[in-house]
C-alpha cells in the first residue's frame, strides 16, 4: 500500500489500482453522510479531484494518486456511506483506477514515511 500526502491509499495489483482515503482522513472528517463517486470510464490525471466525501464536520476533496482510466467504484458506499468511517482502509475503498503510467506509484510515501507526515 502507498500514500499520497492529501490522505489517500493506493494499493497496486498489475495494472489496476484500489484507491481509498486513510483511516487518519476519516478521523478527522468525522461520520461520512455523503459520498460523490466517480464515472466508471473516465480517465483522470495524477492529482486531479475525482470525488467528494461529506461529513458531519465538513466536505473534503478526494485526489486520484496515480493516472489513468476509472474502472469500477464502490457503488455500496452511497447506500452506507458509514462505512468508511468503519474500515476506510479495507472495505471502503472508493474506486478502481487502470494505472496509465505505473511510474507514479514511485513518487508515493510508504507506510512510514506517511506515518512521520501525521505524527
Amino acid at each position: 500500500m502507498k500514500f499520497t500526502e492529501s490522505h489517500e491509499w493506493i494499493q497496486v495489483q498489475g495494472q489496476v489500482g484500489t484507491v481509498g482515503i486513510t483511516d487518519y482522513a476519516q478521523r478527522e472528517l468525522g461520520d461520512v453522510v455523503y459520498i460523490e463517486l466517480p464515472k466508471v470510464g473516465v480517465k483522470v490525471q495524477k492529482g486531479a479531484e475525482v470525488c467528494v466525501l461529506e461529513s458531519t464536520k465538513a466536505a473534503a476533496d478526494v485526489y486520484t494518486p496515480v493516472s489513468g482510466k476509472i474502472i469500477a467504484v464502490n457503488d455500496g458506499l452511497v447506500i452506507a456511506p458509514s462505512t468508511i468511517n468503519e474500515s476506510a482502509e479495507t472495505k471502503a475503498w472508493l474506486f478502481k483506477i487502470e494505472l496509465s503510467h505505473p511510474k507514479e506509484t514511485e513518487s508515493l510515501l510508504s507506510l512510514a514515511e506517511y506515518q512521520a507526515l501525521i505524527t
